[in-house]
Protein backbone atom coordinates (compact mmCIF):
# COMPACT_ATOMS: atom_id res chain seq x y z
CA UNK A 1 0.00 0.00 0.00
CA UNK A 2 1.59 3.32 -1.19
CA UNK A 3 2.05 6.19 1.56
CA UNK A 4 0.12 9.56 0.83
CA UNK A 5 2.08 12.21 -0.53
CA UNK A 6 2.38 15.09 1.41
CA UNK A 7 -0.15 17.28 -0.48
CA UNK A 8 -3.22 14.21 0.02
CA UNK A 9 -1.75 14.43 4.00
CA UNK A 10 -2.34 18.45 4.21
CA UNK A 11 -6.23 18.03 2.13
CA UNK A 12 -6.97 15.13 3.97
CA UNK A 13 -5.89 16.93 7.87
CA UNK A 14 -8.00 20.25 6.44
CA UNK A 15 -10.84 18.11 5.82
CA UNK A 16 -10.79 16.74 9.16
CA UNK A 17 -10.21 20.46 10.72
CA UNK A 18 -13.42 21.32 9.03
CA UNK A 19 -15.11 19.13 9.51
CA UNK A 20 -14.68 19.30 13.26
CA UNK A 21 -15.32 23.10 12.90
CA UNK A 22 -18.80 22.51 11.52
CA UNK A 23 -19.56 19.56 14.48
CA UNK A 24 -18.33 22.34 16.94
CA UNK A 25 -20.73 24.77 15.88
CA UNK A 26 -23.58 22.17 15.37
CA UNK A 27 -22.97 21.44 19.14
CA UNK A 28 -22.63 25.06 20.43
CA UNK A 29 -26.03 26.12 18.02
CA UNK A 30 -27.91 23.06 19.74
CA UNK A 31 -26.86 24.24 23.54
CA UNK A 32 -27.52 27.51 22.54
CA UNK A 33 -31.30 25.97 21.48
CA UNK A 34 -32.02 24.28 24.68
CA UNK A 35 -30.88 27.06 26.23
CA UNK A 36 -33.51 29.23 24.70
CA UNK A 37 -36.17 26.53 24.98
CA UNK A 38 -35.30 26.60 29.13
CA UNK A 39 -35.54 30.05 29.02
CA UNK A 40 -39.22 30.21 27.20
CA UNK A 41 -39.96 27.35 29.60
CA UNK A 42 -39.22 29.34 32.59
CA UNK A 43 -40.92 32.35 31.33
CA UNK A 44 -44.45 30.22 30.97
CA UNK A 45 -44.41 28.62 34.17
CA UNK A 46 -43.69 31.93 35.80
CA UNK A 47 -46.72 33.35 34.04
CA UNK A 48 -49.03 29.79 34.79
CA UNK A 49 -47.82 30.75 38.65
CA UNK A 50 -49.12 33.63 38.43
CA UNK A 51 -52.62 32.90 37.65
CA UNK A 52 -52.97 31.11 40.07
CA UNK A 53 -54.79 33.21 43.16
CA UNK A 54 -51.69 33.82 45.33
CA UNK A 55 -52.45 37.02 46.45
CA UNK A 56 -50.76 39.32 48.99
CA UNK A 57 -52.38 40.80 51.85
CA UNK A 58 -54.10 44.14 50.83
CA UNK A 59 -51.03 46.83 51.43
CA UNK A 60 -51.79 50.10 53.90
CA UNK A 61 -52.75 53.43 51.91
CA UNK A 62 -50.91 56.37 53.47
CA UNK A 63 -52.82 58.54 55.04
CA UNK A 64 -52.83 61.97 52.49
CA UNK A 65 -52.27 59.66 49.73
CA UNK A 66 -54.08 57.04 47.34
CA UNK A 67 -52.95 54.06 45.83
CA UNK A 68 -52.89 53.06 42.18
CA UNK A 69 -53.73 49.47 41.12
CA UNK A 70 -56.23 47.47 42.32
CA UNK A 71 -54.77 43.48 41.77
CA UNK A 72 -52.50 42.41 44.84
CA UNK A 73 -52.10 38.80 42.98
CA UNK A 74 -48.39 37.40 42.51
CA UNK A 75 -46.19 39.44 40.37
CA UNK A 76 -48.20 42.61 39.86
CA UNK A 77 -47.65 45.62 40.78
CA UNK A 78 -48.84 48.63 43.05
CA UNK A 79 -48.38 52.55 43.29
CA UNK A 80 -48.61 55.16 45.54
CA UNK A 81 -49.04 58.97 45.10
CA UNK A 82 -49.73 61.67 47.81
CA UNK A 83 -52.08 64.72 47.76
CA UNK A 84 -50.90 68.03 46.41
CA UNK A 85 -48.56 69.68 49.27
CA UNK A 86 -47.21 66.18 50.88
CA UNK A 87 -44.39 64.33 49.53
CA UNK A 88 -43.81 60.63 49.49
CA UNK A 89 -41.26 58.68 51.62
CA UNK A 90 -40.86 55.38 51.26
CA UNK A 91 -41.36 52.91 48.18
CA UNK A 92 -43.17 54.74 45.59
CA UNK A 93 -44.10 50.93 44.12
CA UNK A 94 -44.54 47.59 45.94
CA UNK A 95 -44.51 44.03 44.08
CA UNK A 96 -46.48 41.13 45.32
CA UNK A 97 -43.35 38.51 45.45
CA UNK A 98 -44.33 34.60 45.17
CA UNK A 99 -43.50 33.94 48.98
CA UNK A 100 -46.60 36.29 49.35
CA UNK A 101 -44.99 39.43 50.72
CA UNK A 102 -44.24 42.81 49.47
CA UNK A 103 -41.04 44.23 48.40
CA UNK A 104 -40.07 47.60 49.11
CA UNK A 105 -40.75 49.48 52.32
CA UNK A 106 -44.20 51.14 53.47
CA UNK A 107 -44.54 54.18 52.41
CA UNK A 108 -46.59 57.23 53.94
CA UNK A 109 -47.07 61.46 53.25
CA UNK A 110 -45.30 63.82 54.61
CA UNK A 111 -46.04 67.64 54.42
CA UNK A 112 -43.81 69.71 52.49
CA UNK A 113 -42.57 72.35 54.35
CA UNK A 114 -43.03 75.43 51.98
CA UNK A 115 -40.58 77.38 54.48
CA UNK A 116 -37.65 74.51 54.04
CA UNK A 117 -35.60 77.20 51.71
CA UNK A 118 -35.82 79.97 53.99
CA UNK A 119 -38.21 82.38 51.36
CA UNK A 120 -38.63 85.16 53.93
CA UNK A 121 -35.62 87.94 53.77
CA UNK A 122 -35.03 90.77 56.34
CA UNK A 123 -35.88 88.13 59.26
CA UNK A 124 -38.93 87.84 58.05
CA UNK A 125 -41.10 84.53 59.81
CA UNK A 126 -42.27 82.43 57.81
CA UNK A 127 -45.64 80.80 58.23
CA UNK A 128 -46.08 77.03 56.14
CA UNK A 129 -49.27 76.69 54.22
CA UNK A 130 -50.73 74.46 51.50
CA UNK A 131 -48.31 74.51 48.57
CA UNK A 132 -47.78 78.42 49.89
CA UNK A 133 -46.32 80.10 52.78
CA UNK A 134 -46.46 83.39 54.08
CA UNK A 135 -43.86 85.92 55.48
CA UNK A 136 -44.83 87.86 58.90
CA UNK A 137 -42.44 90.91 58.38
CA UNK A 138 -40.58 92.55 60.55
CA UNK A 139 -41.07 96.68 61.51
CA UNK A 140 -39.49 98.47 58.06
CA UNK A 141 -40.30 95.96 55.46
CA UNK A 142 -43.03 94.63 53.41
CA UNK A 143 -43.70 92.32 50.46
CA UNK A 144 -44.70 88.88 49.95
CA UNK A 145 -40.65 87.78 50.91
CA UNK A 146 -40.51 90.71 53.20
CA UNK A 147 -37.97 92.35 50.04
CA UNK A 148 -39.36 95.96 49.79
CA UNK A 149 -38.42 98.45 52.54
CA UNK A 150 -40.71 100.72 53.64
CA UNK A 151 -39.77 104.73 54.11
CA UNK A 152 -41.66 106.94 56.40
CA UNK A 153 -41.43 110.23 56.99
CA UNK A 154 -39.30 111.49 60.40
CA UNK A 155 -40.26 114.77 60.77
CA UNK A 156 -38.58 116.96 58.07
CA UNK A 157 -35.91 115.17 57.15
CA UNK A 158 -37.29 112.07 55.13
CA UNK A 159 -39.88 113.63 51.76
CA UNK A 160 -40.56 110.68 49.68
CA UNK A 161 -41.64 107.37 49.63
CA UNK A 162 -41.01 104.07 47.64
CA UNK A 163 -43.07 101.94 45.40
CA UNK A 164 -42.75 98.52 43.14
CA UNK A 165 -42.73 100.06 40.36
CA UNK A 166 -40.07 99.73 37.17
CA UNK A 167 -39.72 103.40 38.20
CA UNK A 168 -39.71 105.37 41.83
CA UNK A 169 -39.00 108.49 43.40
CA UNK A 170 -35.46 108.42 44.84
CA UNK A 171 -34.93 108.47 48.82
CA UNK A 172 -33.64 111.87 50.09
CA UNK A 173 -32.60 113.45 53.25
CA UNK A 174 -31.98 117.17 53.80
CA UNK A 175 -28.96 117.58 55.60
CA UNK A 176 -28.11 120.74 58.28
CA UNK A 177 -27.00 123.27 56.18
CA UNK A 178 -29.40 123.02 53.59
CA UNK A 179 -27.31 120.55 51.70
CA UNK A 180 -29.80 117.04 50.00
CA UNK A 181 -28.70 113.89 49.73
CA UNK A 182 -30.47 111.45 47.56
CA UNK A 183 -30.40 106.97 46.54
CA UNK A 184 -31.48 104.66 45.19
CA UNK A 185 -32.74 101.18 46.12
CA UNK A 186 -30.56 98.17 45.20
CA UNK A 187 -31.52 96.94 41.36
CA UNK A 188 -32.40 101.19 40.37
CA UNK A 189 -30.09 103.69 39.55
CA UNK A 190 -30.45 107.79 38.79
CA UNK A 191 -31.00 109.32 35.89
CA UNK A 192 -31.94 112.68 34.06
CA UNK A 193 -34.82 114.33 36.30
CA UNK A 194 -33.98 112.80 39.29
CA UNK A 195 -36.04 109.72 39.09
CA UNK A 196 -34.39 105.94 40.39
CA UNK A 197 -35.04 103.52 37.09
CA UNK A 198 -34.54 99.46 37.10
CA UNK A 199 -31.42 98.39 36.22
CA UNK A 200 -32.07 95.66 33.04
CA UNK A 201 -30.18 92.68 34.46
CA UNK A 202 -31.29 90.53 31.92
CA UNK A 203 -30.58 93.00 28.62
CA UNK A 204 -27.06 94.03 30.24
CA UNK A 205 -26.06 90.60 31.32
CA UNK A 206 -28.12 87.55 29.46
CA UNK A 207 -26.45 87.95 25.92
CA UNK A 208 -23.16 87.23 26.47
CA UNK A 209 -21.76 83.50 27.24
CA UNK A 210 -19.54 85.14 29.99
CA UNK A 211 -21.79 87.26 31.80
CA UNK A 212 -25.14 84.76 31.45
CA UNK A 213 -26.54 84.78 34.40
CA UNK A 214 -29.77 82.26 33.70
CA UNK A 215 -29.20 79.29 31.96
CA UNK A 216 -32.54 79.33 30.25
CA UNK A 217 -34.68 82.39 30.05
CA UNK A 218 -34.30 85.50 32.14
CA UNK A 219 -37.14 87.69 33.43
CA UNK A 220 -36.22 91.58 34.30
CA UNK A 221 -38.09 92.45 37.76
CA UNK A 222 -38.50 95.48 39.74
CA UNK A 223 -34.74 95.57 41.44
CA UNK A 224 -34.10 92.37 40.37
CA UNK A 225 -34.56 89.87 38.00
CA UNK A 226 -35.84 86.16 38.36
CA UNK A 227 -34.55 83.35 36.21
CA UNK A 228 -37.04 80.81 33.77
CA UNK A 229 -36.99 77.32 33.11
CA UNK A 230 -38.67 75.60 29.93
CA UNK A 231 -41.81 72.93 30.69
CA UNK A 232 -40.30 69.58 31.90
CA UNK A 233 -37.96 71.49 34.05
CA UNK A 234 -37.61 73.30 37.65
CA UNK A 235 -35.50 75.62 38.54
CA UNK A 236 -32.25 74.76 40.88
CA UNK A 237 -31.73 75.27 44.67
CA UNK A 238 -29.27 77.55 42.72
CA UNK A 239 -31.94 79.67 41.35
CA UNK A 240 -29.95 79.83 38.33
CA UNK A 241 -29.78 76.50 36.49
CA UNK A 242 -32.73 74.20 35.32
CA UNK A 243 -32.79 70.97 36.09
CA UNK A 244 -35.08 67.45 34.38
CA UNK A 245 -37.85 66.76 36.33
CA UNK A 246 -38.29 62.99 35.54
CA UNK A 247 -42.07 62.45 34.50
CA UNK A 248 -41.48 58.40 34.46
CA UNK A 249 -40.19 58.12 38.41
CA UNK A 250 -43.34 60.51 39.78
CA UNK A 251 -46.01 59.29 37.66
CA UNK A 252 -46.81 62.15 35.94
CA UNK A 253 -47.01 60.43 32.18
CA UNK A 254 -49.32 59.88 29.99
CA UNK A 255 -48.77 56.59 28.55
CA UNK A 256 -51.08 54.23 28.75
CA UNK A 257 -51.38 50.48 30.36
CA UNK A 258 -48.97 48.15 27.99
CA UNK A 259 -46.68 51.06 27.66
CA UNK A 260 -43.08 52.32 28.71
CA UNK A 261 -42.31 55.26 29.81
CA UNK A 262 -38.75 56.81 29.03
CA UNK A 263 -37.74 59.79 30.93
CA UNK A 264 -36.24 62.52 27.96
CA UNK A 265 -34.39 65.65 28.56
CA UNK A 266 -37.63 68.23 28.90
CA UNK A 267 -40.60 65.35 28.97
CA UNK A 268 -40.87 61.82 28.37
CA UNK A 269 -41.88 59.20 25.52
CA UNK A 270 -44.19 55.80 25.19
CA UNK A 271 -42.78 53.38 23.80
CA UNK A 272 -44.16 50.11 23.14
CA UNK A 273 -41.07 47.31 21.95
CA UNK A 274 -42.43 44.42 19.70
CA UNK A 275 -40.79 41.43 18.51
CA UNK A 276 -40.74 40.90 14.74
CA UNK A 277 -43.40 38.93 13.10
CA UNK A 278 -42.75 34.94 12.18
CA UNK A 279 -40.57 34.83 8.76
CA UNK A 280 -38.64 32.17 6.81
CA UNK A 281 -39.58 29.33 10.05
CA UNK A 282 -38.00 32.11 12.18
CA UNK A 283 -39.75 33.54 15.29
CA UNK A 284 -39.29 34.93 18.71
CA UNK A 285 -40.67 35.40 22.21
CA UNK A 286 -40.61 38.27 24.31
CA UNK A 287 -38.60 37.00 27.67
CA UNK A 288 -38.22 40.72 28.95
CA UNK A 289 -40.10 44.22 28.32
CA UNK A 290 -36.34 45.57 26.18
CA UNK A 291 -35.91 41.61 24.89
CA UNK A 292 -36.59 39.44 22.23
CA UNK A 293 -35.25 35.65 21.62
CA UNK A 294 -35.50 33.38 18.84
CA UNK A 295 -37.23 29.76 19.11
CA UNK A 296 -35.43 26.89 18.50
CA UNK A 297 -35.14 26.77 14.80
CA UNK A 298 -36.39 23.86 12.36
CA UNK A 299 -33.71 21.13 11.98
CA UNK A 300 -33.70 22.14 8.05
CA UNK A 301 -33.87 25.66 7.48
CA UNK A 302 -30.63 27.48 7.63
CA UNK A 303 -32.47 31.00 7.18
CA UNK A 304 -33.84 30.36 10.67
CA UNK A 305 -29.83 29.69 12.13
CA UNK A 306 -28.66 32.58 10.10
CA UNK A 307 -31.30 34.83 12.07
CA UNK A 308 -30.76 36.63 14.99
CA UNK A 309 -30.25 35.40 18.31
CA UNK A 310 -31.46 37.81 20.41
CA UNK A 311 -33.13 41.83 19.63
CA UNK A 312 -32.52 44.01 22.07
CA UNK A 313 -34.10 47.73 22.43
CA UNK A 314 -32.71 50.63 23.65
CA UNK A 315 -33.39 53.89 24.62
CA UNK A 316 -31.21 57.05 24.82
CA UNK A 317 -31.83 60.74 25.75
CA UNK A 318 -29.77 63.18 24.70
CA UNK A 319 -29.15 67.15 25.17
CA UNK A 320 -28.78 69.32 22.05
CA UNK A 321 -25.43 69.92 20.38
CA UNK A 322 -23.63 67.70 22.78
CA UNK A 323 -19.39 67.80 21.91
CA UNK A 324 -18.33 65.09 19.69
CA UNK A 325 -17.21 62.52 19.77
CA UNK A 326 -19.21 61.08 22.16
CA UNK A 327 -19.96 57.51 23.33
CA UNK A 328 -23.58 56.87 23.32
CA UNK A 329 -23.96 53.04 23.57
CA UNK A 330 -21.82 49.72 24.38
CA UNK A 331 -22.22 46.33 23.72
CA UNK A 332 -21.15 42.99 24.79
CA UNK A 333 -21.24 39.46 25.58
CA UNK A 334 -21.59 37.89 29.06
CA UNK A 335 -21.48 34.15 27.38
CA UNK A 336 -18.44 34.81 24.47
CA UNK A 337 -17.75 30.86 22.92
CA UNK A 338 -16.73 31.89 19.76
CA UNK A 339 -13.12 33.13 19.03
CA UNK A 340 -14.03 36.59 17.31
CA UNK A 341 -16.93 39.43 17.50
CA UNK A 342 -17.64 41.72 14.74
CA UNK A 343 -19.77 44.78 15.19
CA UNK A 344 -21.45 46.37 12.33
CA UNK A 345 -24.41 49.33 11.93
CA UNK A 346 -26.91 47.21 9.90
CA UNK A 347 -28.86 50.46 9.21
CA UNK A 348 -31.84 53.07 10.83
CA UNK A 349 -31.90 56.75 9.92
CA UNK A 350 -28.87 58.92 11.07
CA UNK A 351 -26.18 56.62 10.20
CA UNK A 352 -24.25 59.68 8.74
CA UNK A 353 -23.30 60.75 12.20
CA UNK A 354 -22.87 57.50 14.04
CA UNK A 355 -19.92 55.05 13.64
CA UNK A 356 -19.40 51.86 15.47
CA UNK A 357 -15.73 51.16 17.23
CA UNK A 358 -14.30 48.37 19.29
CA UNK A 359 -13.04 49.35 22.81
CA UNK A 360 -11.45 45.92 23.34
CA UNK A 361 -11.80 41.86 22.60
CA UNK A 362 -15.35 41.74 23.57
CA UNK A 363 -17.20 45.39 23.58
CA UNK A 364 -18.05 47.48 20.88
CA UNK A 365 -19.25 50.70 21.08
CA UNK A 366 -21.67 53.40 19.20
CA UNK A 367 -19.68 56.29 19.00
CA UNK A 368 -22.10 60.38 18.58
CA UNK A 369 -19.52 62.13 15.52
CA UNK A 370 -21.75 65.03 14.64
CA UNK A 371 -23.38 67.79 17.30
CA UNK A 372 -27.26 67.10 16.73
CA UNK A 373 -29.89 69.93 17.17
CA UNK A 374 -33.05 69.16 18.67
CA UNK A 375 -35.56 68.04 18.59
CA UNK A 376 -35.01 64.76 16.92
CA UNK A 377 -35.24 61.01 17.17
CA UNK A 378 -32.66 59.15 15.43
CA UNK A 379 -32.81 55.04 14.96
CA UNK A 380 -29.93 52.93 14.69
CA UNK A 381 -29.59 49.08 14.14
CA UNK A 382 -26.49 47.41 15.30
CA UNK A 383 -25.28 43.45 14.94
CA UNK A 384 -23.00 41.98 17.34
CA UNK A 385 -22.23 38.23 15.77
CA UNK A 386 -19.85 35.90 17.26
CA UNK A 387 -17.64 33.62 14.94
CA UNK A 388 -15.65 30.34 15.52
CA UNK A 389 -13.08 29.80 13.20
CA UNK A 390 -14.68 31.86 10.39
CA UNK A 391 -18.37 29.77 11.39
CA UNK A 392 -21.42 31.91 12.12
CA UNK A 393 -22.51 31.29 15.61
CA UNK A 394 -25.46 33.52 16.62
CA UNK A 395 -26.37 37.31 15.59
CA UNK A 396 -27.42 39.96 18.03
CA UNK A 397 -29.32 42.63 16.43
CA UNK A 398 -29.59 45.61 18.78
CA UNK A 399 -32.51 48.71 18.20
CA UNK A 400 -31.05 52.15 19.52
CA UNK A 401 -33.20 55.07 19.54
CA UNK A 402 -32.07 58.11 20.86
CA UNK A 403 -34.35 61.14 21.90
CA UNK A 404 -32.74 64.07 21.67
CA UNK A 405 -34.04 67.42 23.29
CA UNK A 406 -34.69 70.77 21.93
CA UNK A 407 -32.27 72.38 24.78
CA UNK A 408 -28.35 71.71 25.73
CA UNK A 409 -29.61 71.34 29.46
Amino acid sequence: QECLSQQQALSAVQQMQKLLAAQEAAHLRGTRGLRQQLSVLHSRLQRQATKRNETCPQPAVPLNGRMLGRSVRVGHDVHFVCDAGFRLVGSETRACRHDRTWSGTRPFCTSIDDCASNPCANSGTCVDGNQSYTCLCPRGWSGPSCQSPIYACKGPDWVTLSNTSFSRQPRCAEGRLGSRRCSCDAGFQMRAGGMCHDVDECQLFQASPQTRLCLHDCLNLPGSYRCLCPPGYLLHADRNACEDVNECAGKQHNCTQGDLCVNTFGGHRCVRPKCPPPRHNTSYVKTSAFQCERNPCPMESRACRLAATSISFHYLPLQANRTVPRVLFKMSTTRFVGDSLRFAIMGGRGQGIFTVRRSDRQTGELVLTSPVAGPATLEVELEMSEFSRKVLLGKHIFKVTVFVSPYEF
